[in-house]
C-alpha cells in the first residue's frame, strides 16, 4: 500500500500550495477519488470548493467539466443531445459536460429535479441514455458537487435518492486566524492558476491504485461494526429515515480507501469511524420533532459512535489474519 500513501502524501502537499488547511478534506476527496464515489461539498462560498475540484482534476491530470446549476437549466445541458444533420440525413450525438472524468456540478441544489434527476444514471451506472442509444462515460468518473447551505430562495432541496448516490458529504469550514494570514501571504500578490500545477498521477495509474484499495482485506470483526453502526440509524426514534444498505457498502468501500492511504492493507474500526460522520450525515433525516429541537444528523451520528460498541483493534486485526 505504499504506492497509495505515497500518492495520497503527495497531493496533499502539491494542493497545499494552493489551499491552505485543506489537509483533511483533500484525505476524503481521494479516498472517494479511489474507488470511484462522489462527493457533496457543502460550504459557504469563498472557502475554495471550486479550487479544491480543479486541482484535484490537475494533479490526476484528469479531465474536467463545470456545470454551473441555474433554475432554467434543462437535463440536455447535463447529458447531451442528439443532432439531426440534413446533410447525412442522420442524428449524431454532441456531448454534454458529464462525458468527463471529473464534473464539479456548483451549486447543485440550484438546478430542478429534473435536471438532478439526468445525474442519477451518470452518477449510479456510469452512462446516459439518450433517444433510447446509451451512452457510457469515461472511467473514472466521479461527480464533486457543491452547495450553499444558508441560501434558500431559488434553490430545490436533493431528494433522498440523489444525496444516497453521494459516497461523501464534506465541508471545508472557515481557516483559522493562523491559515487565514497564510492564504493572505500566499494570494495576496500574485493569482495562483491550477492549471500550472504539475502533474502528479494519470487515469491509468489512478486505476492501479484503485486495484490495490480492492485488495484491502475487511475482517468479520469491522464487517460486524460497520452493519451494527448502520443498523443503528434504522432504530432511533429522532429519524424519519435512516441510513440504506448503499451506506454499510459506503463505509466498507471508503474504509478500505483510508486504510490503503495510511499505509495498511487490512482495515481497523478507527478506518469506520473517521468515515462515519462524512458518509452517513447526509442520508438520516430527521424528524419533525428533532429539526425543532435543533438536533442535527452530525451530532446523531456522532452519539453513535459513542453507543455502538467497537471490537477491539487486537481482534479486528487477528480477524484478517
Amino acid at each position: 500500500m505504499a504506492a497509495v500513501r505515497d500518492a495520497a502524501a503527495a497531493l496533499k502537499r502539491q494542493i497545499a500550495t494552493v489551499i491552505v488547511g485543506a489537509g483533511d478534506a483533500v484525505e476524503l476527496l481521494f479516498a472517494a477519488v479511489l474507488v470511484e464515489g462522489h462527493v457533496l461539498i457543502t460550504d459557504v462560498p469563498g472557502v475554495g470548493k471550486t479550487t479544491l475540484a480543479r486541482c484535484l482534476a490537475r494533479s490526476l491530470d484528469l479531465r474536467f467539466a463545470r456545470l454551473q446549476c441555474t433554475p432554467d437549466l434543462v437535463p440536455s445541458d447535463v447529458t447531451g443531445i442528439s443532432l439531426y444533420d440534413p446533410r447525412t440525413q442522420e442524428f449524431s450525438f454532441r456531448a454534454g459536460p458529464v462525458m468527463t472524468n471529473v464534473l464539479l456540478v456548483d451549486e447543485i441544489n440550484r438546478a430542478t429535479p429534473r435536471v438532478q434527476s439526468a445525474l442519477l444514471e451518470a452518477m449510479q451506472e456510469r452512462q446516459v441514455t439518450i433517444d433510447e442509444r446509451t451512452h457510457p462515460l469515461p472511467r473514472p468518473f466521479f461527480v464533486i458537487a457543491t452547495q450553499n447551505p444558508i441560501e434558500l430562495e431559488g434553490t430545490f432541496p436533493l431528494p433522498e435518492a440523489q444525496l444516497d448516490r453521494f459516497l461523501m458529504l464534506i465541508s471545508l469550514g472557515y481557516p483559522n486566524p493562523t491559515q487565514e494570514d497564510e492564504i493572505l501571504v500566499l494570494h495576496g500578490e500574485r493569482r495562483i492558476e491550477t492549471d500550472s500545477l504539475p502533474r502528479l498521477l494519470d487515469a491509468a495509474t489512478l486505476m492501479r491504485l484503485a486495484a490495490e484499495v480492492d485488495a484491502v482485506s475487511v475482517g468479520p470483526a469491522v464487517r460486524s461494526y460497520i452493519v451494527a453502526l448502520v443498523g443503528a440509524t434504522r432504530a432511533l426514534p429522532e429519524l424519519e429515515l435512516g441510513a440504506s444498505p448503499r451506506a454499510s457498502l459506503a463505509l466498507y468501500r471508503g474504509a478500505q480507501a483510508l486504510a490503503a492511504i495510511r499505509g495498511r492493507d487490512f482495515v481497523i474500526p478507527d478506518d469506520v469511524k473517521r468515515l462515519a460522520v462524512p458518509i452517513l450525515r447526509h442520508r438520516l433525516f430527521l424528524n419533525a420533532d428533532s429539526e425543532m429541537r435543533g438536533r442535527s444528523a452530525e451530532a446523531i451520528v456522532t452519539q453513535l459512535l459513542t453507543s455502538t460498541p467497537v471490537p477491539a483493534e487486537e481482534n479486528a486485526r487477528a480477524a484478517e489474519a
